[in-house]
């Protein structure tokens, strides 16, 4: 007998929080108290056993294969059972008894399951004394049963090759059930115990216990007894524990619960073609989701996972393009087609790959044009007589984290939001080293010129921190021109709220562009982190612009 048999409830469960679940369940058998196991069928019904405070769970062969939707005839095959016994045990930390029908075979496939049982940490098998493959024993009269060698030699045989010393086998006498008189029963349980049975199953389909309870005396608690009362359950418990049973196996319940529930809410559903009655009756899912097990996922993801910043856009794209003429008299420029697809489009849809879906679009000209799906659409309605930075003002609420700018009018390749992604820099913005001030020599004044620490070159090295420290119309020997893309991290869009706030109190703010913010947060002491490209931007400001973006590859 176990040393803590007799300690209360809650010193027990403390101990046993040490104990092998094999070591568990023979303490449950050897128990000088009447313990109670429960049926489970898959990993969710295991966990509502635990949840409901047993302390153990019977997996029935009979549960198992419906559940499957087979018949109880070693229909599946034990690696199918065994497939479900993983997960049962993975889902729950009490120990699982395996209802093993014959034990799929002769002593050579029992020795078998046993060792792959103790190597998923189930607690112990049943057997019974029956032929394989197996008859339900509540199917007809007059089952034949094993021969007592035969069966003890495999009882024997699975002691032998278990590699858990707890691990309990349960011998399951049938005698009873195929109508065989008390004494063989009595016969075969010695015997089944002689043979190494951690414990003996008396099983009885009668409607009373009589027969349980002959055989109980009789047997006078030589080594510990297990009953399955389905048919004899009006029999009050009381009298077990009298009996010196020592546990009880509530043997199909769960699963016979669930098919009343599910045909109920089928039928109602069917008939009403409606969920409201339904969904009054059942579990919700905040109560799934619990007991899958998703609170702690997101725990462990904060653990493990390295966190994803939520990063949001903000895209300028009110003006309409004059310098386009005829091609923006019905929308701006920003939804000009290129190649297929609208300019617009194509930057949000490389925003959405890179993991940014937080988009808001600053319209202005023609923003019904503007319609694009999952896009936030705010307007400038002083778009014609104001510059970047009043339409920036108008987004001012999407400035809450960190953040991407751009211009609406640009076509880049995807790979430089990436580049912009991995800054860890309050600002980080583009600037494309191989600018050409004229590319199609027309005299257009440059814009966004730039000039920083380091120049790109040569000898440049691409982990090299380069500051900003200018960025104007006129800057001499520049070192690039910026592309219109800007990231910001939280504090940096704070830094941007209140400069933006600052020029709108001193009136500087409606004509303002971008350039001018960067200049601010330059004479700030922020100086901006510059990531360079060679090329793989293009603006779109002219019809030969949008003639040279239309023909890039």
């Amino acid at each position: 007998m176990l040393e803590n048999a007799a300690a209360p409830r809650q010193l027990r469960e403390a101990c046993s929080a040490h104990q092998s679940k094999a070591s568990r369940l023979r303490g449950l058998l050897l128990s000088p108290d009447l313990r109670f196991l429960m049926e489970a069928h898959n990993g969710l019904s295991a966990k509502i056993v635990q949840e409901a405070g047993f302390e153990g769970i019977w997996a029935s062969g009979l549960s198992i294969s419906t559940a499957l939707g087979v018949r109880d005839n070693n229909e599946a095959s034990w690696t199918q059972v065994l497939e479900v016994l993983e997960f049962m045990s993975d889902a729950t930390d009490i120990p699982i008894l395996l209802d093993g029908d014959t034990g799929y075979g002769n002593f050579n496939n029992f020795r078998r399951l046993v060792t792959k049982l103790c190597a998923r940490n189930i607690a112990g098998v049943c057997i019974e004394d029956k032929l394989f493959p197996k008859t339900n024993s509540f199917l007809g009269e007059h089952q034949p049963l094993a021969d007592i060698d035969e069966f003890c030699g495999k009882i024997r045989a699975g002691k032998d090759c278990q590699t858990d010393d707890d691990f309990c086998i349960v011998a399951r006498i049938e005698a009873l059930i195929a109508g065989r008189s008390m004494d063989e029963a009595l016969l075969r349980a010695e015997a089944y115990h002689a043979a190494g049975a951690d414990a003996i199953l008396i099983h009885s389909k009668q409607q009373h216990a009589d027969e349980i309870l002959t055989f109980c005396k009789h047997w006078d608690d030589r080594c510990p007894v297990v009953i399955v009362p389905t048919r004899y359950y009006t029999t009050p418990t009381e009298q077990f524990r009298q009996a010196k049973v020592s546990v009880i196996i509530w043997a199909n319940h769960n699963l016979r619960t669930a098919i009343s529930a599910m045909r109920e809410v089928c039928r109602t559903v069917m008939a009403e073609e409606s969920l409201i009655t339904a969904e009054e009756k059942i579990a919700s899912l905040q109560d799934v989701f619990a007991l899958a097990g998703n609170d702690e996922l997101h725990t462990a993801e904060k653990l493990y996972l390295k966190s994803v910043e939520h990063v949001g856009s903000v895209i300028l794209a009110a003006t309409r393009g004059s310098a386009l003429a005829n091609l923006t008299h019905d929308r701006p420029k920003c939804m000009l087609d290129v190649r297929g697809e609208a300019l617009l489009r194509r930057q949000v849809r490389a925003l959405n790959r890179q993991g940014i879906h937080d988009v808001t679009v600053v319209a202005g000209y023609k923003p019904e044009a503007i319609d694009l799906p999952g896009v936030r659409r705010v307007i400038n309605p002083e778009w014609a007589s104001t510059g970047e930075l009043a339409s920036l003002a108008c987004a001012s609420s999407a400035l809450d984290g960190p953040c991407i700018i751009s211009y609406g009018d640009i076509l880049f390749r995807e790979f430089l939001l990436s580049l912009l992604l991995k800054s860890n820099a309050d600002f980080a913005l583009v600037v494309d080293s191989r600018w050409d001030p004229r590319p199609n020599g027309s005299g257009k004044p440059a814009t966004d010129l730039v000039k920083c620490s380091l120049p790109f070159g040569a000898q440049f090295i691409d982990d090299a921190v380069v500051e900003l420290e200018a960025i104007g119309c006129d800057l001499p020997d520049p070192n690039g021109r910026w592309v219109g893309m800007l990231k910001m991290s939280a504090r940096g869009a704070r830094r941007v709220r209140q400069v933006l706030d600052s020029m709108a109190a001193e009136g500087t703010l409606p004509q303002a562009d971008m350039a001018d913010l960067l200049q601010r947060l330059i004479a700030l002491e922020e100086r901006p982190e510059v990531v360079y490209v060679t090329g793989h931007v293009t603006d779109v400001n002219d019809v030969f612009d949008l003639a040279q973006a239309r023909n890039e590859p």
